[in-house]
């Protein structure tokens, strides 16, 4: 499981185009060494084009390694061109969690 965890939330029309963005930049990043090690991306039933993307790092340095890397500036600035409005984004630790 991840040590380090941040949730993007954002809301677009334009799902399609962030999703191709998003493996995009996948594909880069693993290329490059770095990104997060899971990425979860999932719709607001509640809320019509709602969305929250889930990516989980082995630790908040790696995280900060991710942030900083250029094509990280490049993504988010592509993928805000994307949104409806600026995303919300949630830095977390890792303190526990269960799988069954």
């Amino acid at each position: 499981m991840a040590g380090f965890i941040q949730i993007i939330e954002y809301q677009t029309t334009r799902f399609d185009e962030v999703r191709q963005l998003g493996e995009e930049f996948r594909e880069g990043a693993k290329a490059r060494g770095v990104g997060p090690t899971r990425v979860t991306v999932t719709k607001n039933r509640d809320m019509e084009n709602s969305y929250v993307t889930i990516a989980e790092f082995p630790s908040h340095e790696a995280a900060m390694a991710n942030s900083n890397d250029p094509a990280t500036h490049e993504f988010a600035e592509a993928m805000a061109k994307l949104c409806d409005g600026p995303p919300n984004f949630y830095n977390l630790d890792y303190v526990h969690g269960w799988e069954s």
